[in-house]
């Protein structure tokens, strides 16, 4: 191969990399549109949260003389898992439960307040400074001819696969096997009709964010290894770039919201390899405006038929 094909290649690994987290986060704002019709904006920092909690349990149990990596992992996405969804729980219970039945312009104020509300709850509690953590998952594999260019996928990028892969396994398998998933699918159909059969759509909602929220605490576990850094404001970018993701693959469609992801992660590998890096995020937003004005249901998503 060309060292240009090498290139190309070691950028398509970076841009799977990233985007396999952006689907994780995206998922949480196309399940709650799916069902009740609104965007999260609180979801970027429950992803910050999940980061902070992770590293916060991976440096306290490195601090305790612990050195079992797969155990240190494991306890720090547990622990990231529950508090992410508790916070994810809470925003549905102050930040729309309330307000869920009146206009919707609303609820998204509501969000937002509660998305500035928990950045600064974070920034004073934790400060405003970044947080580093030393390299956990160290290596990889190197392929290529020395002389013309070398690709590496690290075992950091691996994890990220396998955990995105295993993830999104077994959501789809909640949603379309199990009886929760049955009613999450029930819901997003006719919120009202669910209602009157018997089914609690509270409670439904309520799992929704929770599900979503746990999601984006794998992502901030997983993102905060790759890139050893976490402040306050990581949810706020990578909140917009998830939900540019669930826009480009669909708003509402689970498979569309990997799908965006990957795609979206992809497209600002590729910009970051031929243009300076600033203007990944121009292409990335550029990206949005597009699918809006052409495209507004989504590369998976559907119109939406206007009853009457």
């Amino acid at each position: 191969m060309s060292e240009f094909s090498l290139y190309l290649l070691q950028q398509l690994i970076n841009g799977l990399t990233i985007g396999s987290t952006y689907a994780l986060i995206a998922i949480g704002y196309t399940m709650v549109y799916g069902i009740i019709g609104m965007i999260n904006f609180a979801h970027g920092e429950i992803y910050m949260i999940g980061s902070y909690v992770a590293f916060i349990v991976i440096a306290g149990l490195l601090g305790m003389g612990l050195v079992s990596l797969p155990i240190i992992l494991i306890v720090a996405l547990i622990v990231a898992v529950v508090i992410s969804s508790t916070y994810g729980w809470t925003v549905e219970r102050v930040a729309y439960r309330p307000l869920r039945g009146s206009n919707r312009l609303i609820p998204l104020i509501s969000a937002i307040g509660m998305s500035i509300f928990l950045q600064n709850f974070v920034g004073i509690s934790q400060g405003y400074r970044d947080v580093a953590l030393p390299p956990q998952v160290v290596g990889g594999w190197t392929f290529g001819d020395p002389s013309v260019f070398e690709v590496t996928v690290s075992y950091m990028q691996l994890m990220i696969w396998a955990a995105t892969l295993i993830t999104m396994t077994a959501l789809t398998l909640f949603i379309s096997r199990s009886r929760m998933g049955r009613a999450c699918r029930a819901c997003s159909e006719d919120l009202g009709m669910t209602n009157l059969l018997g089914i609690d759509t509270n409670k439904i909602i309520a799992l929704t964010f929770i599900v979503g929220a746990a999601l984006a605490a794998i992502a901030g576990l997983l993102l905060g290894l790759y890139y050893g850094v976490v402040n306050p404001f990581v949810g706020f970018i990578a909140g917009l770039k998830a939900f540019t993701a669930a826009v480009l693959g669909g708003i509402g469609s689970i498979p569309g919201a990997m799908l965006g992801g990957l795609v979206l992660g992809v497209t600002e590998a590729m910009t970051a390899a031929f243009f300076p890096s600033e203007y990944k995020d121009v292409v990335a937003f550029g990206l949005l405006v597009l699918i809006l004005l052409f495209r507004p249901s989504g590369l998976l998503g559907k119109p939406e038929v206007e009853k009457v």
